[in-house]
């Protein structure tokens, strides 16, 4: 049998030896966010938990933990008999609740007691949430970035995909957000990751990146949907070496027709996104739109939408926040078929570019 309580930064440096991590939070809990590779065993759900919480504020302290201990119990039970059963004496969990208190405690006990080493996480989630907030700006600084801009729709996100598949270190911020960064970035019936959960994630994937190898990221705002980006990392990417990606107009519509064709199958999801835009761009402009492409007008309604909302706030926005944007390299995209991506990847990863004049703005 052993017991031992384990520190976050300790648990990190011996995350190879546990076999199992075990998160014995409720379950929206652990929704939220959770240590990676966690697996949820509710020592009390969502529902007990509340009502256990009730119990202890209108009735009594006492009454409220004998009955949560007896809940405790049945839900323990459940656990080894559907999780525990076939694990060896030699199996090590690493079990951790909010605080690293009663829950992780009672669940860790029992198992100790079976006859398993057990590490229980010192200040349970808490611990882990400070480690993340406080190692993640050293963890992008260390990072050195390509910055891969260009205006909607030139196919910058699936370059990235071609680097990553040619070898190269990618970020891709906008795959761990969910959300492709503009008003019609969140593809109908995904849903965000909540802030918490993607920080962990980023820092995650930071810790696995090689600071002597570049890190190709795509250009972004302070934030990707409703999700922020660290500042440590925004200001990173914005002092970093910046290569342009441009795509006639024309291709760039297709591919937009291609890459979102979730919302030409679904036009009264797209025109409840334009709503989103009435504000900025006025009622009549967005109910054209909305006309347009009810009216299977999409490519032109496409087109307007580039030329009138999406590349004025580009060409107004990127020499401010990129400080590498008017000394850019720039790569010409003839269309965004996974060929040609391939080809420009290759490029880019041996460092032969085409460089011309950034003000160069053609379509």
């Amino acid at each position: 049998m052993g017991l031992k309580r384990i520190a976050a930064d300790e648990a990190l440096l011996q995350w190879a030896s546990f076999d199992t991590v075990i998160d014995a939070r409720s379950e929206a809990e652990f929704a939220h966010d959770h240590l990676p590779g966690a697996v949820n065993w509710p020592v009390l759900n969502d529902a007990e938990r509340a009502s256990v919480g009730t119990e202890y504020k209108q009735v009594s302290p006492f009454e409220a933990r004998k009955r949560g201990a007896a809940l405790v119990s049945m839900n323990i039970a459940r656990h080894l008999q559907v999780h525990v059963m076939d694990h060896p004496r030699s199996w090590r969990p690493l079990v951790y609740c909010w605080r690293g208190g009663q829950r992780s405690g009672s669940l860790s006990l029992v198992l100790d007691q079976i006859g398993f080493t057990v590490h229980v996480l010192d200040g349970g989630y808490q611990g882990f949430r400070r480690t993340v907030v406080e190692q993640t700006p050293a963890l992008a600084a260390r990072l050195n970035y390509r910055v891969l801009c260009g205006r909607t729709g030139s196919a910058k996100s699936r370059l990235l995909q071609a680097l990553a598949e040619q070898g190269a270190q990618v970020l891709d911020l906008e795959g761990l957000a969910l959300h492709r960064g503009s008003v019609l970035g969140l593809v109908p019936g995904d849903q965000q990751p909540s802030q918490k959960a993607f920080e962990t994630q980023l820092w995650q994937v930071l810790r696995g990146l090689d600071p002597a190898r570049p890190v190709w990221v795509e250009g972004e705002s302070r934030t990707i949907g409703r999700l922020r980006l660290p500042e440590a990392l925004l200001q990173r990417m914005r002092v970093a070496p910046v290569v342009q990606v441009q795509m006639p107009l024309a291709a760039r519509v297709a591919f937009l027709l291609q890459d979102y064709a979730h919302f030409v199958d679904n036009v009264e999801a797209l025109c409840e996104r334009l709503d989103l835009l009435r504000e900025l761009r006025g009622a009549k402009t967005v109910e054209r739109w909305q006309q347009a492409a009810r009216q299977g007008e999409m490519g032109s309604m496409v087109e307007e939408l580039l030329s009138t909302h999406y590349d004025p706030g580009y060409l107004k926005s990127m020499p401010r926040n990129f400080s590498g944007f008017a000394a850019s390299q720039v790569v010409d995209l003839v269309d965004g078929t996974p060929a040609t991506l391939q080809a420009v990847a290759r490029t880019l990863l041996d460092g032969v570019f085409e460089p011309r004049p950034v003000n160069d703005l053609s379509a």
